[in-house]
Formats: structure tokens, sequence, C-alpha cells
């Protein structure tokens, strides 16, 4: 093999079984990212603060009687000016507070896509399709039926349509056809939920990493559901398994700007041109977990639509470490020896998520943990960094914090680290380990199956948070909080993808599933 080839192995160590761990990102943090998330939470503080002024004058305002408005008459009668200054200043901050306050961006409801049961295929038929279309060497064979067996994804997954043809063949017209089914099915369930009109739609997100054809993918919605002339649309290409957060945080921004309106963010993934057909090691992970899937979320800053809305919107918190060649290079798209393209990943790649993750949650901890646990690891961190203190390092509890946990769901050996370093609970693990096993990595909207499996297990109560967190190329690191605006009751949850099977989970995932009837 290649010089490509060899770089890989030591990444590929969560498959196959040897140590290959995310660093102790809680034990080591630096400052300047501490102050970030101040910095973000300094940023509201005159909102925050004016929330205990306006109740110390309502409070005042309520012990008034009559004869101190008379007083207050005569006193204004013989100074008018001082009046009608009064009332400018009054007007002028009221108006300041009201165009400046961000809007309250909710979440109305969101659907995932669930194919259709011919769609289906276990993980012998994977290995078998490569044995009988590919152009494998024994080796990567073993190798990737090693990753299979201990990838921890359940015996039914969900495959596009192209690779059940014999012999495969996939064209740019299956991949539209792909991708179609996939938002259309999404949207049209998430419409039907809502009642919303495809003509209040005013914004629209769309983001799929490896297919970017032309017309885009939004264009083609667009075209399909026949959306306003003056949309504001986008498509988000190349930005990996965690651009759906990215998706959600624009979606955010243009709603701050543009009042009373509807936005629709689409996240998916599409597998049939992006299957790797060489023998690069560095390649072939990716041909082994990803899975078909995709889901459509409805966001609002209507105030009218508070009451209905599943959740609101209070952070997005994104992180980018582009700027470290290490940390760019680390997953990449590209052409092996023979000119086969496919999506090659680093030794480094565990290193750099868990710097990327560090950042997150230290920027991230000012904006959300308790003041007790802020106070606890802030002073804990400048004993150490700033006087060179040797005591043990305080890892903040965000179980305090969020209820539930939606953790990208790309890897088992991922999930396994962010247990160990967050101390997760098996009960908080479950959404995103179960939607591993029952639907794979369907790339930037396995966050919306892991939400969904809570909603379907009833767990979802009014004033819960939820933590979502991905990962994604560039490298990227991103994260959504939400706090639940209702409790969800399951009996009426309409096309959630989880409620004709809820009942069967959670099921044990076995460390190692062996595919016994594999045949050279």
């Amino acid at each position: 093999m290649g010089q490509d080839q060899k770089r890989v192995e030591p990444n590929l160590a969560d498959q196959t079984g040897k140590k290959n761990e995310l660093p102790d990102f809680l034990s080591s943090v630096k400052l300047k990212y501490v102050k970030l998330g101040y910095h973000y939470l300094i940023s509201n503080f005159l909102y925050v603060m004016l929330i205990p002024f306006l109740a110390v004058v309502s409070v005042h305002l309520s012990t008034i009687t009559v004869e101190d408005l008379v007083v207050l008459r005569k006193m204004l009668r013989f100074n008018l000016f001082t009046m009608i200054f009064s009332c400018a200043i009054m007007v002028f901050l009221g108006t300041y507070y009201f165009m400046k306050r961000p809007r309250n961006v909710y979440l109305v409801d969101f659907a995932c896509y669930k194919p259709g049961p011919e769609l289906l295929g276990t993980m012998e038929l994977a290995v078998e399709k490569a044995v009988k279309f590919g152009n494998f060497t024994d080796e990567n064979l073993t190798f990737m039926k090693k990753i299979l067996e201990r990838s921890g994804l359940g015996p039914n997954t969900y495959f596009p349509e192209a690779f059940f043809q014999v012999p495969p063949n996939p064209t740019m017209a299956d991949s539209r056809k792909e991708v179609e089914m996939v938002m259309f099915g999404a949207i049209d369930q998430l419409l039907s939920k809502t009642g919303v009109k495809a003509n209040d739609i005013r914004i629209l997100v769309v983001n799929c990493s490896l297919f970017c054809p032309t017309p885009s993918l939004s264009a083609m919605i667009v075209n399909h559901y026949k959306l306003r002339s003056n949309i504001l649309s986008y498509n988000l290409g190349g930005m990996g398994c965690s651009a759906g957060i990215i998706a959600i945080d624009l979606a955010k921004q243009l709603l701050q700007v543009q009042p009373n309106s509807y936005a629709l963010v689409v996240s998916m993934e599409s597998l049939t041109l992006n299957s790797y057909k060489g023998n690069n090691l560095a390649m072939l992970v990716t041909n082994c977990l990803f899975r078909v899937g995709g889901a459509a979320i409805l966001l609002s800053n209507k105030s009218s639509e508070r009451r209905r809305s599943k959740y609101q919107l209070i952070h997005t918190v994104r992180i980018h470490k582009g700027a470290d060649d290490k940390s760019y290079g680390c997953v990449q798209q590209q052409e092996d020896e023979e000119g086969k393209i496919g999506v090659a990943l680093s030794k480094d790649l565990m290193i750099v998520a868990g710097e990327a993750l560090k950042t997150n949650i230290t920027t991230l901890g000012p904006l959300v943990l308790p003041m007790s646990e802020q106070l606890l690891f802030f002073f804990t961190l400048v004993a150490r960094k700033v006087f060179k203190m040797n005591i043990k390092p305080y890892v903040p509890d965000f179980k305090l914090t969020f209820e539930h946990f939606c953790l990208h769901a790309g890897g088992r050996a991922v999930l396994d680290q962010l247990e160990k370093n967050l101390h997760l609970t098996k009960w908080q693990m479950e959404p995103s380990r179960m939607t591993h096993y029952r639907f794979g990595n369907t790339s930037s909207s396995s966050l919306w199956y892991e939400l969904a499996y809570s909603e379907a297990k009833g767990r979802i109560k009014k004033g819960d948070r939820t933590w979502q967190i991905a990962f994604g190329s560039g490298f990227k690191c991103n994260s959504a909080v939400w706090r639940a605006l209702k409790t969800i009751d399951p009996a009426k949850e309409i096309n959630n993808p989880w409620m004709d099977e809820i009942d069967q989970f959670p099921v044990d995932v076995p460390r190692v599933a062996t595919i016994t009837s594999w045949k050279k």
C-alpha cells in the first residue's frame, strides 16, 4: 500500500479493537476559551440587568397612591421641559431595547425520513456486495468486515436504491432520485404535521456535504414546492456531519432580521455516488458506517407560534479549527493512487476532535452551567494556570445543566469516549447509541433521530434542556441548546420514525456482531 494507507491505521482503532481515545479535554482547557464564553454572556448583560431593574420599578410603582400622583402633576406643571425630556428618554430606551433584543427562535416541529422496507440491508449483504462487485483486496475485505462487526450497527439499516442494483451502476440520476426521496419525504411529513403552507416559508437552508449538483438541492426544493420568488435560499456543501447545526445557526441569524417568518432547514447526506471503490485503507471506513437518512426542521420567530412550538433555541456555539493545518486535513475528499475518489480519514482525527470539543464546551460552559459549577471550574482553572498550584482539575458536571444529550452518532468509539469524558449515564447515552444501531451514521441528520427517540420514549418534559453536539470536516465542532416549551406526548407524535418499533428499544449492542455468511 502507499503512504496514504499507512497514515490511517491508528485512526481506525475504534473499529478494530485497538486503543484509540479522545484526549481528556476537560483536564486541559485554555483561559481564552473561558474568556470567549464569558464574552457571550456579557454581550447580553444589558438585557439581563433590565429584568431586576424593571422588577424594582414595578414594585415601587405599585406603592404610589392617588395623592402622590396629584403632587407629581403639580410639580410637572411648572417644569414642562423636565417632563418632555423624561418622556423622550423613556421612549428612546424602550425603543432601543425592543429593537436590539434578540428575537426568540422557536422550533415548531421536525420530521425525520424513514425509508421503506425495500431499502433495508444487512451487514452480511453489504459485505457480499463488496465481494461480488468490488475490486477490493482480500486484506481490505477482511478489514471492512471487522469494521462492520465492531461498528455497533444493527442488523437492518437503510441503503440507497442504487446499492441494490445488480451490478451496481450509480449515476447522477440515481443520486437525484435519492436526495429527492429523502428531502421531499421529510418535508412532506413536516408540512403535514405543522399545517404550514409552503408559500409561507421565507428562509430555506439545505446542507449536504458530498452531493452538490447544479441546480442546487435548495433549488430543487424551491421548484418542487413552488416556493416564493423572494425566498432567502442557501445551500451548504462540504461542511461535514456538523453542518446541521451550522444550518440551524444560519437560520437563527436570518430570523433576527426577518420578522414574523418561517425558516425551513433540511439536513441530509447522499451516498449513491460517494461509495469508495479503491483499496486505500484511509478511505474505506466511510463505506461501512454511513446510511440513508435526512431531517426537515421548521423554525419561526413568530410570537404566536410559541404556544404550539416544541422547543426554543437558547444557544448555538460554533468552533472552527481550520486555521490549523492538521485539523484542516484530517478529513478530506481526495483521489487515491489510482484516481478513485473517496474521503480519507487521518490518524490525527481523534486528537483533533478532542481539541475542537474542548474548545466548544469551554466556550459553552459560562453560558449554561450553574453559577456554583462556573465558580468551581473558574477558580480551579486560575489556580492551576495562573498560580501553578498542583491541584486536580475540576470537571464541570453538565448533567446539572442538561436533561438530554444528542451526540452525533458518528461511530461507536467516539460515543464511548464522550460517555467517559462527560461522565454520562447509560440512560443519557441511549438516544445516541440506539440511533447509531438502528439507522447508522446519517451524517448531520443523526441528531434529529436522537431527539425523536427521546420524544418517542416520552422523556421530554416542559422545561427540559437538550444539548446537541456534532463534529465535521474542516475541522468543526458545533453545538445547540434547546429548551422544551411543553411536555411531548408520544401518543400524539405523527410520523416519528421510532413509534412503530420504540417498544423494542433499548437493545444490548454486542461489542462484536459476527458476520457468519461472508464468502469470498
